[in-house]
């Protein structure tokens, strides 16, 4: 079957490990379905999986892509749960849990398998790319926000980066939640989309937001670092799920954090239970997931090549 998948690790030009090619099919042990996958989504994980961070040189190759959307033998339409044995299902008593492409083969090709439990029914109200963006970057943004900064209709949220998968997810669902959603970006195009996809207003990476914020959602990392912790009110959360900018901030700000009790919170995707519920919101909402562009998967390295860059606004879909 074709697929995408890392031949190689390459720490520093990263793409130079992706190849497009036939690959076996996949094996589907007891406890486990194999999907036609109909759409796959791209996330800055299959970036850092091509640079080694995840994926040793002794599982290689490996097909690319956590999340996916497809149809299960029996003709029903699925999306799937990406992270394999959050609960045992389908592994050894001992393994631990994983995000696919880590040890499992992922869903950029035509067929992936997954323990049975990892597969949803997809809602008839999304189509088969929308759903496809849903399992890691929109529930990674479902659990930043509605879990772990625990904000409710009319609080105020700051969401630095947008433009990113979960960046763009925040601003969204913070909307249709009834938030009242501040983003940044160092892009003049992307904070006029931002306020397009409903935050209040979209500003300069650093500016001074019109009032502090109750909770802020954190992606970027080292160089937003202390705008977010000076922008949160006291008593305020900061969420953190990713450091795309680095890991280490010019100032950690730690006598605001302690001195105005500031919770500092990270996260990572979500559970099988809260994509169910991204899931149901989006469908009896309306919501729908923002796609950059859509793309076959034979032209995979072209939405690699839009990821890496940054110039994307939304999620790449690549289709079969």
């Amino acid at each position: 079957m074709f697929a995408a998948y890392a031949a190689r690790v390459d720490r520093d030009q990263p793409l130079n490990g992706l190849e497009l090619g036939e690959r076996p099919e996949p094996e589907v042990p007891p406890g486990w379905t194999a999907i036609d996958v109909r759409a796959a989504s791209l996330n800055h994980h299959d970036l850092w999986s091509l640079r080694g961070v995840g994926l040793g040189e002794e599982s290689l190759p490996m097909i690319l892509g956590c999340d996916a959307a497809g149809v299960d033998a029996d003709g029903n339409e699925v999306v799937l749960y990406p992270v394999i044995g959050a609960t045992g299902h389908g592994v050894g008593p001992r393994e631990q849990p994983s995000i696919l492409t880590e040890k499992y083969q992922g869903t950029f090709a035509e067929r992936v398998a997954v323990p049975q439990w990892n597969v949803l029914p997809k809602p008839k109200e999304l189509s088969f790319e929308e759903a496809a963006c849903l399992p890691t970057a929109w529930l990674t943004a479902y659990r930043m926000l509605f879990t772990n900064a625990g904000v409710r209709p009319g609080d105020s949220v700051l969401v630095q980066g947008a433009g990113g998968g979960v960046a763009t997810a925040a601003i969204v669902l913070g909307a249709a939640a009834g938030l009242r959603v501040f983003a940044t970006s160092r892009d003049a195009a992307k904070r006029r989309r931002a306020e397009e996809l409903g935050a209040e207003a979209a500003l300069e990476s650093g500016a001074r937001l019109p009032h502090r914020v109750d909770a802020v959602i954190e992606t970027v990392g080292a160089a937003t670092w202390s705008h977010s912790v000076k922008s949160l009110r006291r008593g305020g959360t900061l969420v953190i799920s990713g450091a795309t900018s680095g890991v280490t901030p010019p100032s950690g700000e730690l006598n605001r954090i302690f001195f105005l009790e500031l919770k500092v919170v990270g996260s990572t995707m979500g559970s099988k239970e809260e994509l169910a519920g991204l899931l149901n919101f989006c469908a009896a909402k309306g919501v729908r997931p923002v796609v950059d562009s859509v793309l076959p998967l034979e032209r995979a390295r072209e939405g690699f090549e839009k990821m890496a860059a940054g110039d994307i606004f939304g999620k790449v879909v690549l289709t079969r």
